[in-house]
């Protein structure tokens, strides 16, 4: 086990040195900032002043937000234990929902692709006649998110990451017009290479395909010519978010988006990362445990939309898209499921917590059983208080979390 954990490493050494490397480039830089802060003794009390009201009125700030606690509390206490640094550290990273310019980027792209997919305000009527609880959290999402939901969808649940892997590679080998692939971590071994040659042999055939990865969540397991070697066999591969050796205050906001999407008729999102361990081809944390999900029909136009807008806003390249009617095309498709689905997607860039509060609303409407399973359990006090609230409502309330787990400092 620890020998397939070593070899999976050995080639990604230059992933690590640039992490490191990183992270020397953040201390020095922090080290700096406290140099030039104490040459300036002679300003001591000017400055030990400033601070204070701009504490003051950063923490009053932080009250009236609409943060969650668990947000709130480590900034306050940071700030007014040790003003200077907890107010330095807040202004360059705490303000992590992105710049002015990259917010009006994405409102720019959504502007544009959003309003592409039909708000199906009949299927929303119908799933608000015949389950309610479900219609109402389907109008929060809908409202506050616009990803609309759908029928006319055939879904396949995968109980094993692996299955949905054969699946995918399937799938990828009938595409015709485009590939689009986005995931939080790529590995550079096994796994991928089955996909890398089905994504070739499709270049080839006149298939247009895309890459995209994030940066941080896959700086252990790929080297910085990742893209170059993909662009040089014909795929066109970008990066969200690069981890760069300084301070950005974007930093905390990684992709973990996990999404395929192939022709705009078949899609597949769920847990698994493009990596060997996902799939239990090496065993660094016991067998692996992950799950996925094939779409196909109306509900992949929200996948295509989710993907095209992460990839035109991480970049200005001039070769952004300007006509997204080709790939957000209605199929003629007769489902053979009945249900109802709705692909959603959330963002930093405004102040709604889509996803947690979907979480929430569906523990609140509970009445028999909630079960999780997880491999990270970090939620806010405000998920915590809906659970345990649950539970006293007589709910059985069951949360599975890995025996070994692959962050242990989340579990310490």
């Amino acid at each position: 086990m620890k020998q397939d954990t070593l070899e999976g490493k050995a080639k990604t050494k230059n992933g690590v040195k640039r992490l490191c490397f990183s992270i020397v480039c953040i201390l020095l830089e922090v080290v700096f900032i406290i140099t030039i802060v104490t040459r300036l003794n002679e300003y001591a009390e000017i400055i030990n002043l400033f601070t204070r009201i701009l504490s003051g009125i950063l923490v009053l700030g932080l009250y009236a937000s609409d943060k969650t606690s668990s947000m709130k509390m480590p900034w306050v206490i940071l700030i007014l234990i040790f003003p200077i640094m907890g107010v330095g550290l807040y202004l360059l990273i705490g303000l992590n929902g992105g710049t002015h310019k990259m917010r009006e980027r994405y409102a720019e792209i959504d502007s544009k692709l959003l309003p592409m997919l039909s708000d199906n305000q009949e299927c929303l009527n119908r799933i608000n006649e015949t389950i309610p609880k479900a219609g109402n959290i389907a109008s929060y999402i809908q409202r506050n998110s616009q990803y609309p939901i759908y029928q006319n969808t055939d879904i396949v649940y995968f109980d094993e990451a692996v299955k949905g892997l054969e699946a995918q590679l399937k799938d990828l080998e009938k595409a015709q017009k485009f590939i689009f692939m986005e995931y939080h971590a790529i590995e550079d071994a096994e796994a991928w290479h089955k996909i890398q040659d089905v994504l070739e042999e499709r270049v080839k055939a006149g298939v247009e395909v895309r890459v995209f990865y994030d940066d941080m969540g896959s700086i252990g397991f790929i080297n910085t010519d990742f893209v170059k070697k993909m662009e040089a066999i014909g795929i066109h591969c970008r990066v969200f978010n690069p981890f760069m050796p300084g301070l950005n205050l974007f930093l905390n906001n990684r992709d973990h988006r996990k999404i395929t999407v192939i022709d705009g008729k078949v899609g597949f999102t769920g847990g698994y990362n493009l990596a060997n361990e996902y799939f239990n081809y090496t065993h660094p944390y016991g067998q692996w445990k992950d799950t996925g999900i094939r779409l196909e029909g109306d509900a992949v136009q929200s996948l295509t939309v989710t993907f095209l807008e992460m990839w035109n806003a991480v970049s200005e390249k001039a070769t952004n898209d300007t006509d997204f009617s080709k790939y957000i095309i209605h199929y003629d498709y007769k489902a053979q499921q009945t249900g109802f689905v709705q692909p959603y997607a959330d963002s930093p860039m405004d102040n709604e917590q889509v996803g947690e509060e979907v979480y929430i609303s569906m523990i609140n409407k509970a009445e028999k059983y909630c079960w999780f399973m997880t491999p990270y359990l970090i939620i806010t006090d405000e998920m915590t208080h809906a659970l345990c609230l649950a539970a006293k409502r007589g709910v059985d309330v069951r949360i599975i979390t890995p025996g070994i787990p692959d962050k242990k400092f989340i579990y310490n």
